[in-house]
């Protein structure tokens, strides 16, 4: 299992902007489409309380939804993800 869990869909610009960060930064990550179905939706629903994507999930419970790229940076920055 990843450090990070992403929750999002191809359709969605946040979720690609997103993506294309932490592949630049090499992340290990699970990605989860939403669109695959009822249960990934719902589970990212549960995570965050809403249904925006994309969610971003860590290892240790703490989450992001659509977060900016300077906001998602610090966050890997800060559990050594990203240097």
């Amino acid at each position: 299992m990843a450090e990070v869990e992403m929750y999002g869909a191809m359709w969605c610009g946040d979720c690609r902007r997103s993506k294309s960060l932490l592949d630049t930064l090499k992340v290990d990550y699970d990605d989860f489409d939403v669109e695959e179905s009822k249960e990934l939706a719902d589970k990212a629903q549960a995570i965050s309380g809403r249904t925006n994507i994309p969610v971003i999930k860590f290892a240790d419970g703490k989450h992001l939804v659509e977060p900016s790229d300077a906001v998602l940076y610090a966050e890997l920055k800060l559990r050594g993800l990203a240097e």
